[in-house]
């Protein structure tokens, strides 16, 4: 999700600025965490998953969340509610990259030639997600939009990794502008805790439902 993103223009579109010594250490710090958690997956994916975070650290050098602190934080969080959840490398790597389609100029043809069409595939579908908007409250209305969103996600680790980060936004949702909250609360209550709750995410549906009544 790019709605909480700084960018800070460099040359070619690339970002400038540097992170701190202490975020980068502290960016580091939350991949190597993420890493230690993987030890359900074979040794060469969790390699993948190292090197798509390498390929996501430096696509997204210089942007900020809204909170100050490297962008790259959130697509390790993203990926570390991916873990918690079990899913496999392919899901670890799109989570990392989930917005480098989005946000960074990074294009299909290259995630295909760098980790594989599936991987690509991941993210396209999230980066298409992201381009729907919901704009009413009516339950009719919101069944469509989530039957819609189930339809376009063929591959059901689309949705996940979405949930995964409506999940991380909601938590940090303090320190985007509070003129943001209502819009972002409402469609989570509306249509991602339903999704979640669909399908058996039971605490993920209690939390988002929580985050998004304090919200409101």
């Amino acid at each position: 999700m790019s709605a909480v993103v700084q960018s800070l223009p460099g040359k070619k579109g690339r970002p400038a600025a540097q992170p701190s010594p202490a975020a980068a250490n502290a960016a580091a710090a939350s991949f190597a965490a993420l890493t230690a958690r993987l030890d359900y997956l074979d040794p060469a994916d969790i390699e993948q998953v190292r090197k798509a975070y390498r390929f996501a650290d430096e696509a997204h050098l210089g942007q900020m969340r809204s909170s100050g602190e490297p962008y790259i934080t959130h697509p390790i969080a993203v990926a570390a509610q991916c873990a918690e959840w079990k899913l496999d490398a392919q899901a670890l790597m799109a989570a990392l990259l989930h917005d480098a389609i989005e946000d960074c100029g990074v294009t299909k043809p290259e995630l295909i030639e760098r980790f594989g069409a599936p991987v690509a595939d991941l993210v396209d579908g999230l980066t298409k997600l992201d381009k729907l908007q919901f704009n009413t409250r009516e339950e009719n209305q919101a069944e469509s939009f989530r039957k819609m969103l189930l339809a376009m996600a063929r591959d059901v680790r689309v949705i996940l990794i979405k949930l995964a980060d409506r999940t991380h936004n909601m938590r940090t949702l303090d320190d985007v502008p509070r003129e943001k909250w209502t819009r972002i609360a409402s469609e989570t209550l509306d249509i991602y805790a339903p999704i979640a709750h669909r399908l058996g995410l039971n605490q993920t549906y209690r939390e988002l439902q929580e985050l998004a009544f304090k919200h409101l």
